[in-house]
Formats: structure tokens, C-alpha cells, sequence
């Protein structure tokens, strides 16, 4: 698979996912967006990738934010070519029609960096982020979601939005409050400062900080600690486990999705492996598939609470 905007490598069971645009520090656009989302199915797909890692090309950003090489209409998306190239045959240019209304469910009025944010919160692997440099904006916003974060010690991180007149976006409202608390979440965005990578790990947005060339090095090693020993599908269903509950309104939620998930796994191939294997002081070798033994969520989430 080849794209334009970005560079996908797989090399021992991780996949490098490097935001490749180097004339514009890595600025994201509708193209990225999309090239991001493929790229990610790809690696769901395939069972020999364990873990993305995303990084940025160079050694100045990871992700400068969205590209604003459109001035004034940047965020103004029913008058910008390459959003509207991107919308269905027949579908309407604008949400807004001629008396004013707005149609809310019109292509354009679905946020490009909350779509990335929402896919790899989908992810069936491992992501970790390699922040290598400047990520601001869409930058910042779409590693939050990610499971985790390592920054260059030339890294920076900015929550820009209310400095160019819009808020936060990509799901941030959602992920950034559960990664550093609200007081630190309000302080970000509001000021729109940018942070240091040191400043950022004091925050909890960051796990740890690496000379720039260790990064990619540490990141791997994270990604294989976070994998090597599990079993692939239980890895994912941990992840969208953990993931979920977060939002949850009780702990009896939770205990409705591990008592129906590990029903499920109690009776696979690797729950068995997982145990002979221990007893018999040996590696385990799990079967399981996550491209083709992944369950459907639905009959978890379809299944009647408990009293």
C-alpha cells in the first residue's frame, strides 16, 4: 500500500506510521486524514503487526497542526476546494442552505481530526506516539487517544484553538481531562501556551522523555514490553475494554463487559495456552487471530444487566 502524506513500515511485528509532509512540518489535511484511517485498517488486518507507532518526519515537528496554507477559510470547510473534493457525488457543497439552516449531518460539518482520533480509538492494536517535535493543534490532539506517548526532549506540545479563534477538536474535550485532569486540561486549552517536553510528562500527557535519537528506539521497546508476551486478541479486547469503561456510569457496567469478555475467552485456544504454558515453564504460543477471531462487541453490549 502506498500513499502520499504519510510512510508506513513494518519491520518485526511493529508498524512505523511516519506524518510525512516535509515542505510543511507534517501539517495535516484532509489527504493525511484519510491516508491515516487506511493505514491503520491495514495494520488491523494484518496479524503480523503487534504494534503502530506514529512518529513525524524530520526533527522539527511531529505535526505542526492543520495546515493553514488556505489563510482566513482554514476552518471555514464549505469553501475549501480539498474538503469539498472529498464529498459524495450529489451531495450538496455546503451545509448551509440559502435561508441559513444548517444541515448538521452534512460530511463537512464532521471534524477530520476527530475521525483519526475515533480510529484509533477503534484500533484492535497497541498505538504509541514518538512526539519527535512540534505537535500542535491536531498534533496535540490526536495522541491523546493513544495508549502511549513518548516525547523527544525538543518536543512541544500546543492546545492552540481559542489563539485562532475555534476550540479544541479530534475528541480532545473527551480524552485530554482523563489523561491530565481538568485543571491542567483548562489551563492548556485556555491559554493555548506551548509546553515543553518535560512540562508535558510532569502533566501526565507524556509517559517519558528521550534524547531525539533514542525515540524511535524507546518506542519500540515500549510497544514490544506492551506485547510480546500477550496474547493478540486479548490485548485488543483489553483495549477497548479499559478504553470504554472510562466513560462509564457505574462499575456494574464493567463488570457485565469482564464477566461476558472473559466467558468468551475462558473457552479459546489461548486461554488454554496461556495456562499449560505456564505450568509447563515455556513461552506461550497464541493462535488466536485478531484479523479473524475478534468478537463482535455487539453481543456484549446487547446482553440483559445483571441485578
Amino acid at each position: 500500500m502506498s500513499f502520499d502524506q504519510i510512510r508506513l513500515d513494518k519491520h518485526e511485528g511493529i508498524a512505523l506510521l511516519t506524518l510525512y509532509r516535509p515542505d510543511r512540518m507534517n501539517a495535516f489535511t484532509g489527504e493525511m486524514m484519510l491516508e491515516i484511517i487506511a493505514a491503520l485498517d491495514d495494520c488491523d488486518a494484518d496479524d503480523a503487526v503487534r504494534a503502530v507507532i506514529f512518529t513525524g518526519h524530520g526533527d522539527k515537528a511531529y505535526c505542526a497542526g492543520a495546515d493553514l496554507g488556505g489563510g482566513a477559510a482554514t476552518f471555514d470547510y464549505d469553501k475549501r476546494s480539498d474538503k469539498l473534493a472529498m464529498l459524495p457525488d450529489g451531495m450538496p457543497a455546503s451545509p448551509v442552505a440559502e435561508d441559513g439552516t444548517i444541515d448538521w449531518s452534512h460530511p463537512l460539518i464532521r471534524d477530520g481530526g476527530g475521525r483519526v482520533s475515533m480510529r484509533i480509538f477503534e484500533a484492535k492494536k497497541p498505538v504509541l506516539g514518538a512526539i519527535n517535535g512540534a505537535a500542535v493543534g491536531i498534533g496535540a490532539t490526536m495522541t491523546l487517544p493513544m495508549d502511549a506517548r513518548l516525547a523527544s526532549d525538543t518536543a512541544r506540545y500546543g492546545f492552540v484553538f481559542a489563539r485562532r479563534g475555534i476550540v479544541p477538536e479530534a475528541a480532545s474535550s473527551w480524552f485530554l481531562p482523563r489523561l491530565v485532569g481538568i485543571a491542567n486540561a483548562v489551563d492548556l486549552c485556555y491559554s493555548g501556551r506551548l509546553i515543553s517536553a518535560a512540562e508535558a510528562k510532569e502533566k501526565g500527557l507524556v509517559q517519558s522523555v528521550h534524547a531525539p535519537g533514542e525515540l524511535i528506539d524507546a518506542a519500540i521497546a515500549k510497544a514490544r514490553e506492551m506485547t510480546a508476551d500477550s496474547a493478540p486478541v486479548s490485548v485488543a479486547l483489553t483495549r477497548h475494554m479499559l478504553w470504554r469503561m472510562l466513560g462509564a456510569p457505574h462499575p456494574m457496567s464493567a463488570h457485565r463487559w469482564d464477566s461476558r469478555v472473559i466467558f468468551s475467552r475462558g473457552r479459546s485456544p489461548d486461554a488454554a495456552e496461556g495456562v499449560t504454558s505456564f505450568l509447563e515453564k515455556r513461552a506461550p504460543n497464541f493462535t488466536a487471530s485478531v484479523a479473524n477471531d475478534y468478537p463482535s462487541f455487539a453481543e456484549f453490549e446487547d446482553a440483559p444487566p445483571y441485578s
